[in-house]
């Protein structure tokens, strides 16, 4: 579904550098990332930040890759983080038994990959993004790289939307 809210994308494209640069960190932890984004303002269209987004990520280098996970807490632990409690706020409400299954299969994931299990969570349950876990530890190292992006690009259309949301005054 297309997105136009033009006032919040007028007020994105007219922030300063150091601004935007920062308001982007906070959707996504990577500097290239940021920087490339805020090099290629003014967008024409919030779908072409979006796709803007997609492309950067996509040719970012792994070590870029591994900035921006850095900046996501495990599925299941509390954070300081505004954006990730409210993506995982599903989470909160599951009983001891999923989050303690949540904190082994998390070990068990970092074990196998040297990182965090990264998913977008927005709308998911824990015993949904358990089953998921469940699933991404079957995978071998390059394929859960790859489901790795394709679902860090979908938490930062997220943040992205909500962004401009905020910046025109509808943030949800």
């Amino acid at each position: 579904m297309p997105t136009t809210n033009s006032s919040g994308l007028d007020a994105f494209n007219a922030l300063a550098d150091q601004s935007v640069h920062k308001a982007l960190l906070d959707c996504c932890h990577s500097d290239a990332w940021a920087n490339s984004l805020v090099a290629a303002r003014p967008f024409a269209s919030v779908d072409a930040l979006l796709t803007s987004a997609d492309s950067v990520l996509r040719d970012l280098p792994e070590s870029e890759i591994d900035n921006a996970i850095a900046g996501h807490p495990r599925i299941g632990e509390r954070t300081e983080n505004a954006s990730s409690s409210r993506e995982q706020a599903a989470v909160s409400a599951a009983g001891a038994d999923v989050l303690e299954q949540l904190r082994i299969k998390n070990a068990e994931y970092e074990d196998k990959f040297s990182h965090v299990y990264l998913v977008c969570a927005s709308g998911r349950s824990a015993t949904e993004l358990l089953d998921i876990l469940r699933r991404r530890l079957e995978n071998d190292p390059e394929t859960e790289r790859r489901v790795l992006r394709i679902e860090l690009a979908a938490i930062n259309r997220i943040r992205l939307n909500r962004l401009i949301d905020s910046l025109s005054g509808d943030d949800a």
